[in-house]
């Protein structure tokens, strides 16, 4: 094969190589897929922790009663925390401080001292009254709410401190109701009165001798103890020689339960009456056989009528055993408390301590309204008696639906009485008005006559004598 002719074949096979690839056009790749666009992650909700501190004796004598006091407070808290709430855009924990006071008012105040340094946001307490009203001018000071679910005394309300309230009704209403109730249904003629020199016991105590005098009653004699004793034989002894029909005990359990007991050994034969202090399962264990068919009061409606009793004393005594007292009250401090945050939209205690006073919560023990001292509305007043080793429900005298519609009723018929007084002695005025009004005018058209008849005589002389 000549060169020549191996040459016309590869021009030959690159031009058709050649006419073959400018027929056809290459596909082009398709591009390639953006990558994803992560959505933007939003920040993190801040978080915030709110501290409450709760202060009650949680050693000594009425340890027992802190206890259920701060239970009543933790149940409240767990049940906010797993609410998981936001206030004021910020997720919010919260975190319970228990202090022990050991009803003591000096160490009511050290403790309150440290709970104001510690920044707290309010505080839920005292429990005794003696230690409630010292530290509350400390609280006052540092502007911290606080709200005591057991101290009774009046004095804690009316010291003008804004910062002050209290769930439950307060002595001058529960000294009022027990003194009535001592002279009228226990058939108290002679009295004798022992306190123990608390600001609860002995301003009970001081309540109860206004309405026993303003019943018509006679105090025999009135003693005094101390809220660490435990021997009453002196006082009792005394007492025996007056033959009373009542001993009224302004304290509380520790002391009331050893006193009724007492009493029963050594012959008195007068029944035995306590306040709110006295009114637990502690009293009837302490006094034993000799607490069957005393009495006690205590502030507010039992529990089984309370609007969430029920549900709440199932879930307390689920978790902590037995109520022993005020745990309720106590449970609707916190709550109260932390609705008047969500209500500020705040957890700063300047900005929702102005929310409080203006509450109206249903609370498990009472719907929850204050005046303007702090006082709970409408607080009622119950009456117990102990049979077969248990307190039992006597009545509810102020405060409950009942008694609010009875009193309703009272005052409409009192005011329509006033209005129909009124009404006939505007009447009466109005006769009496109108009468005289006649008169009055009866004379001037008479005076007019008068004066009309001599002018016309005066005229008819002077036209006589000119003729």
């Amino acid at each position: 094969m000549s060169y020549l002719r191996i040459s016309s074949m590869t021009l030959a096979v690159a031009a058709a190589i050649s006419l073959i690839g400018c027929g056809q056009k290459e596909e082009p790749k398709p591009a390639p897929a953006p990558a994803p666009v992560a959505a933007p992650v939003p920040p993190p909700k801040p978080e915030v922790t709110v501290r409450l501190g709760h202060v009650a004796p949680l050693t000594g004598p009425q340890a027992h009663l802190g206890k259920d006091n701060e239970n009543g407070a933790r149940m409240a808290i767990d049940e906010l925390n797993a609410q998981g709430l936001e206030i004021g855009g910020a997720k919010v924990k919260f975190d319970l401080v228990a202090e022990d006071d050991q009803a003591d008012p000096k160490q009511g105040t050290i403790v309150a001292q440290k709970l104001v340094d510690a920044k707290v946001n309010g505080v839920i307490g005292h429990l005794n009254s003696g230690t409630t009203i010292p530290a509350s001018k400390i609280y006052f000071d540092a502007g911290i709410p606080q709200i005591s679910g057991s101290a009774t005394n009046p004095k804690y309300t009316q010291q003008g401190f804004t910062t002050a309230f209290r769930v439950m009704a307060n002595d001058v209403q529960q000294g009022k109701v027990l003194g009535e109730f001592a002279a009228h249904q226990m058939g108290g003629k002679k009295i004798a009165i022992i306190d123990d020199r608390t600001a609860y016991g002995q301003g009970l105590a001081d309540e109860f001798e206004k309405a026993i005098l303003a019943a018509g009653g006679k105090i025999a004699t009135r003693e005094f103890t101390n809220d660490k004793a435990t021997d009453f034989a002196a006082i009792l002894t005394k007492i025996k020689s007056k033959k009373v029909d009542v001993v009224f005990y302004g304290g509380m359990d520790a002391q009331g339960g050893p006193m009724a007991k007492q009493m029963k050994s050594l012959g008195v034969k007068a029944k035995f009456l306590t306040g709110d202090g006295g009114c637990t399962p502690e009293f009837i264990k302490l006094a034993g056989e000799a607490s069957e068919g005393q009495f006690c009061s205590l502030p507010g409606v039992p529990l089984d009528q309370m609007p969430g009793g029920k549900a709440f004393g199932d879930a307390f005594t689920a978790k902590y055993g037995q109520i022993q007292l005020y745990a309720p009250y106590v449970y609707d401090a916190v709550m109260v408390m932390v609705d008047s945050m969500k209500r500020a939209n705040s957890v700063e205690s300047a900005k929702f301590l102005p929310e409080i006073g203006k509450s109206d919560y249903q609370g498990v023990s009472a719907k929850v309204q204050f005046d303007d001292k702090g006082d709970l509305k409408g607080g009622a007043i119950s009456m117990y008696q102990v049979k077969d080793g248990k307190w039992e429900y006597r009545e509810t005298i102020g405060g409950s639906p009942a008694e609010m519609v009875k009193e309703a009723v009272k005052d409409a018929a009192a005011a329509v009485k006033d209005a129909a007084v009124a009404t006939g002695e505007a009447a009466k005025d109005a006769v009496k008005g109108a009468a005289m009004e006649g008169a009055k005018a009866a004379a001037d058209v008479a005076k007019g006559a008068a004066d009309a008849t001599k002018s016309a005589a005066e005229a008819t002389k002077a036209a006589v004598e000119k003729k």
